[in-house]
């Protein structure tokens, strides 16, 4: 897989990744080069990772628990503290080992620690892979609602080794492909039809640059999301609701990111159909497609309310308004669509059918 070249750093696969981390390491010369894992990476990525880098450095283990419940400021609060507890200053370095959780949240320390100390991101999941280290968004949630508090700053490098990959189970490789699929649909018809042939894992892994490249060029035109960038987020104004409703229920299961994602798509899907001209038949490709890969959801009445409730905490809206990213046709983004209260339950329905 060849580098890719954003506007200010570089991200490079597989062996070639090691390499140029290497190579940076011995060219800044950092104070302290602390490495962020959560107990899944520590186990099973870290030696491996460890193994790679040659040369002499003063290395410091941090170690926060893992999943979408503990990305918030709180966690920020201890891994803040153990750098200071560490000897971390503005010539330290964290590099950012594991899934969108961790390299969100330490792209975010990393970035106000003494006002700002360089980090690389090593992506473990695929969905981070192919979507949360590649950007430079970085940030936690503000209770169940999804990376309110954060900042966009670029990391020094991102390095993907899709090796990591087998340390993971399937569903967590699925919610990866989500946002693969998404790529296709925002971007690029030919890209869609080719993943929904998609059976097994080494196809899915094929595929990790295509995407990344997709986002590197929405993200290389729009780096601070005035525009073109917010196409990204098709399907997750009513999917990080559906996201944030399960996270903070006691009662219903968890969902995994690329999983509410899915049913996002869906929903959005058929916004687009009422809204912006996206055709029947690729409405039902969406639906078919993303059910047949992700297990359907039950919504109860109550559920939808409280998910309702959840899209005026939205990133993307303004002046009150909740702005939707739409398809014209599956290849073909539209942004800041405003959408009537009706369609909400229209689109539920439509899912539920």
């Amino acid at each position: 897989m060849k580098s890719i070249t954003t506007s200010s750093y570089s991200i490079h696969f597989n062996q070639e990744a090691f390499d140029a981390l290497n190579a940076h390491l011995e060219k800044e010369a950092y104070s302290t080069v602390f490495i962020l894992v959560d107990e899944n990476t520590h186990e099973h990525c870290l030696p491996l990772f460890m193994s790679q880098i040659s040369g002499d450095y003063s290395f410091e283990i941090i170690e926060i628990e893992s999943g979408e419940e503990n990305k918030h400021i709180e966690t920020c609060l201890g891994v803040w503290n153990a750098l200071s507890e560490l000897g971390g200053d503005r010539k330290s370095i964290m590099l950012n080992l594991g899934g969108g959780v961790l390299t969100d949240l330490g792209g975010f320390v990393a970035s106000t620690f003494k006002r700002g100390i360089h980090f690389i991101n090593i992506p473990t999941t695929l969905l981070s892979m192919v979507d949360a280290s590649v950007g430079g968004k970085t940030g936690v949630d503000l209770g169940s609602l999804k990376n309110q508090v954060g900042v966009i700053n670029q990391p020094q490098m991102v390095l993907i080794v899709p090796y990591f990959l087998q340390t993971l189970e399937n569903r967590q490789i699925q919610s990866g492909f989500a946002e693969m699929l998404k790529h296709g649909l925002i971007k690029e018809e030919k890209y869609w039809i080719e993943l929904k042939k998609v059976s097994s894992f080494k196809e899915m892994e094929d595929h990790i640059h295509d995407s990344v490249v997709i986002k590197n060029d929405v993200v290389t035109i729009d780096p601070t999301e005035q525009n073109l960038r917010k196409i990204l987020n098709y399907g997750h104004t009513l999917g990080h609701a559906v996201e944030s409703h399960y996270l903070e229920s006691k009662e219903l299961p968890t969902l995994l990111h690329g999983e509410a994602i899915a049913v996002g798509m869906i929903l959005e899907g058929y916004l687009s159909y009422k809204l912006t001209g996206l055709p029947k038949q690729q409405l039902e490709d969406i639906k078919e497609t993303f059910l047949s890969r992700y297990p359907k959801i039950e919504f109860a009445d109550a559920d939808i309310e409280s998910i309702l409730k959840l899209l005026k905490f939205d990133k993307k809206n303004s002046h009150g308004n909740i702005n939707f990213v739409l398809l014209k046709s599956i290849g073909e983004a539209v942004y800041d669509i405003k959408v009537a209260n009706n369609l909400y339950y229209e689109a539920f329905s439509y899912y539920k059918e």
